[in-house]
């Protein structure tokens, strides 16, 4: 068949070739019918127009020829062409030279290669007409075109595969998939080779494809996903329009089969068994069940329910949305004594149901849960469960309050033991018995200290204190009227000593720290020892209040200023109490307005307020008084600082105290006599006794200034006492001549230890005599640290004796 076909296309393709020579040798006729003239007559000039000198129509040629020959295409010939071989032809422009070659002479043109209209449509090249000996042009140069014609040598190709379609399952027949399209690459406008029909060669079954615009839709209506999720199907694509010597292309179409909610929920199982302990909590899960779905994404979203009555009071069922199962889980305390199997009916069904499918059945399950509760040893559980009691804030201790009462759960008469958790009554309030539970005050009650009790109750098995179970109470305690009412404040009321009778003066108001059932009700009147009083008068209001009001025309506040008004306040009980209060009553000067000026007969009030010049005048004082006050300080300091440095000079104020201990002749570092002889200028003092008598500046006369603190004694080689010695008989000689003042010594004072010191005072108080009737030889028997002091006085006296002898 194959053969047959190859040989009906060389039979068009040489039917076609004959054509096209019968059309080349038509080409030879002259332009507007003249014969072949020469290109200079006249004829073609005249009216100014050109002839034509060219001779020939546009080109064909047949596209993949596999001769072997060159394929004549045509011939090119100008009128002026005499057959002598004097025109030289020569073409230009695409593929000449190459692909087409032209006979110089004959003009004839033939292509050399094999064409293909799918790369190349057309050639445009450009024909020259030239004197073979001058090369010179004898016709314009022009252009004429070689079009390529088409035989069917391409097939149709699909360009978008491979392909991937949709199609919800159950969909009705013809319901469209999705479009092919293929193309082809032969000249639609040439034949019919470019086109193309559409054909199913594999999943006709299921699918059809329309032959002109490639649609595949559905063949059937019963695609079932679950069933099949996915079809492949092979589509053929046909050019000359499926006829017989037609080419073709094939691509192949994936359909995949969307899932549509058309199938219920179902459980495996009719029946699940679960077991949990009767003391697991409200919340804790007690398993999952699943129900089935053959569907897939959204439409195997589901929701439970419990169905029967004892299943939702005891149960929850909640979805688990990543597994989509059912969560079962108490909604109740368990309790195995009350009962010791339930039954719970879960049902399951579809979150999302499609419409179109409702006839289909019914898109939900059902199943039974059978929950068997398990024993546990539990503690005992109080009954009734009630946790209020009340007593009498006046009961007496021991009293009872209440009766708490606990029963175990697993054992019938087992016996309780009761307690109170004392970190709720750590003062002891109250106690309970151990056996019977009975609640009885342990100590007084009092409401007002304390209205309310909230204990902690304990109740254990007997055997097992392990077991425990606790309870809450709350007491209360009631109150009784055991509190006087009280006055709410202690009262103090002003009136003016001009004030009219029946004038209110104060308003009286109680407080009781009782709180009856039917509320309070108080009672005001004078007190019997205020029967006499002719000054106010006390008014009951009958609201819990008292007015008291003045009785008389005015008041003296200089005879009496302020008033005591005794008042009774009784309650209503029971029993009656009652108590005495004291409102205070001043007597006060007012102004024509009423208002307030004083309360005294000395005090006035002065007004809150002062006007911005009070107030400077105010300060203006103060500050006056400031000034004076640092003013006399000063006067005062500098008096003292003049007194101060005059007394300098007096020798009394230069005596040292040290408060330490001498060393003796072995401490050589108590005096520096060359910083005594810098400071004291001796001579000068020697110089005075010679210079008269004490106004004439001697010793007597200015002692004062020669009054210096001693410096401190440090020892050296060349030692002078005899002028130590001089400056000391010159002091004693000055004490003893003043005589209107106490002698002040400038030695050194010595502390020793000891409860006394054996030896006399060293004072000079009672030196009345020169130093020469003094015997100073008992120095030396006081030891090795005043025998320096002694051999100063001893050399003295031994001096003196020689003067006198």
């Amino acid at each position: 068949m194959a053969k047959g076909l190859q040989g009906f296309s060389w039979t068009m393709l040489l039917l076609f070739c004959a054509i096209q020579e019968l059309g080349a040798w038509a080409m030879h006729t002259a332009v507007d019918g003249a014969g072949l003239g020469q290109p200079g007559d006249p004829a073609l000039l005249a009216g100014g127009r050109v002839k034509r000198g060219w001779v020939w129509n546009q080109f064909f040629v047949v596209e993949e020829y596999t001769g072997t020959e060159p394929l004549y295409v045509g011939k090119i010939h100008s009128d002026s062409d005499e057959g002598d071989g004097s025109i030289k032809y020569t073409i230009s422009g695409e593929g000449a030279g190459t692909i087409f070659l032209i006979d110089e002479i004959t003009g004839d043109i033939h292509a050399t290669e094999r064409l293909d209209r799918e790369q190349k449509t057309f050639y445009t090249l450009r024909a020259q007409a030239r004197d073979r000996q001058t090369d010179q042009l004898l016709e314009p140069e022009s252009e004429f075109i070689i079009k390529v014609q088409d035989i069917n040598d391409s097939e149709p190709r699909f360009l978008e595969g491979p392909y991937i379609g949709s199609v919800a399952e159950l969909s009705p027949i013809g319901t469209s998939v999705m479009q092919v399209m293929a193309s082809d690459a032969d000249d639609p406008t040439y034949g019919s080779s470019a086109r193309v029909v559409y054909s199913v060669l594999e999943g006709e079954q299921h699918f059809t494809v329309d032959s002109k615009t490639g649609v595949i839709r559905t063949a059937v209506a019963d695609l079932d996903r679950e069933t099949q999720d996915r079809y492949e199907v092979v589509i053929r694509a046909t050019d000359m329009a499926g006829q017989l010597g037609g080419l073709s292309g094939s691509t192949t179409v994936t359909i995949v089969v969307t899932d549509v909610n058309d199938n219920p929920p179902r459980f495996p199982q009719k029946m699940y068994q679960f077991s949990i302990v009767e003391t697991a909590p409200v919340g804790t899960a007690i398993g999952r069940v699943k129900a089935e779905d053959s569907d897939v994404g959204e439409n195997t979203d589901m929701t439970y329910q419990v169905k029967d009555e004892e299943g939702v009071e005891m149960f929850k069922v909640t979805t688990d949305s990543n597994t989509q199962e059912a969560v079962i889980t108490v909604q109740k305390p368990l309790d195995y004594e009350s009962k010791k199997v339930h039954t719970v009916v879960v049902e399951a069904l579809n979150k999302f149901v499609d419409p179109r499918f409702v006839d289909l059945g019914t898109f939900r399950d059902q199943t039974i849960v059978r929950v068997s509760v398990l024993d546990v040893d539990e503690p005992p559980e109080f009954r009734p469960p009630s946790n209020l009691m009340e007593v009498q804030e006046d009961a007496d201790v021991g009293s009872v309050v209440g009766v708490v009462t606990a029963l175990d759960p697993d054992t019938a008469n087992h016996p309780v033991r009761y307690a109170i958790d004392r970190s709720t009554d750590a003062e002891r309030i109250f106690d309970i018995d151990a056996n019977t539970g009975a609640i009885v005050t342990g100590k007084v009650l009092d409401r007002e200290t304390a209205g309310w009790h909230n204990i902690t109750v304990l109740a254990m098995e007997a055997d097992n204190h392990s077991q425990v179970s606790r309870a809450s109470l709350r007491i209360r305690i009631l109150d009784v009227n055991d509190n006087p009412p009280e006055l709410a404040t202690p009262y103090e009321a002003a009136v003016c000593e001009d004030a009219k009778p029946g004038q209110l003066i104060q308003t009286i108001s109680v407080v009781d720290r009782d709180e009856p059932q039917g509320g309070h009700r108080f009672y005001f009147t004078l007190a019997p020892e205020a029967t006499n009083n002719h000054h106010f008068s006390l008014l009951d209001i009958k609201d819990n209040t008292a007015a008291v009001h003045t009785q008389r025309m005015g008041f003296n506040r200089q005879e009496q200023d302020v008033y005591l008004l005794p008042i009774l306040v009784v309650d209503s009980g029971p029993p009656a109490l009652s108590s005495t209060g004291t409102l205070t009553i001043r007597i006060c000067g007012c102004d024509s307005n009423g208002a307030i000026q004083s309360c005294n007969s000395t005090a006035y009030v002065v007004s809150a307020t002062l006007s911005p010049g009070a107030l400077i005048a105010l300060l203006v004082c103060i500050l006056i008084l400031v000034v004076l006050v640092l003013l006399i300080l000063t006067l005062k300091r500098h008096h003292k600082s003049h007194l101060t440095s005059e007394d300098d000079e007096d020798m009394r104020d230069n005596v040292i105290k040290y408060n330490d201990e001498g060393g003796g002749e072995q401490d050589t570092e108590a005096y520096d006599m060359s910083a005594l002889r810098s400071l004291y200028d001796f001579s000068e003092i020697k110089g005075g006794d010679g210079g008269g008598g004490p106004g004439e500046g001697g010793p007597s006369g200015n002692p004062a200034s020669e009054l210096h603190a001693l410096p401190q004694w440090v020892q050296s080689p060349d030692l002078d006492f005899s002028v130590f010695r001089d400056y000391i008989c010159r002091k004693v000689e000055q004490a003893d001549e003043d005589l209107s003042v106490p002698p002040y010594d400038s030695f050194q004072t010595y502390a020793f230890e000891g409860s006394d010191s054996p030896v006399p005072s060293l004072s000079s108080i009672n030196t009345w005599s020169s130093g020469s009737e003094q015997d100073f030889s008992y120095l030396g028997g006081w030891g090795p640290r005043f025998r320096q002091l002694a051999a100063l006085y001893a050399g003295r006296r031994g001096e003196e004796d020689s003067e006198e002898s």
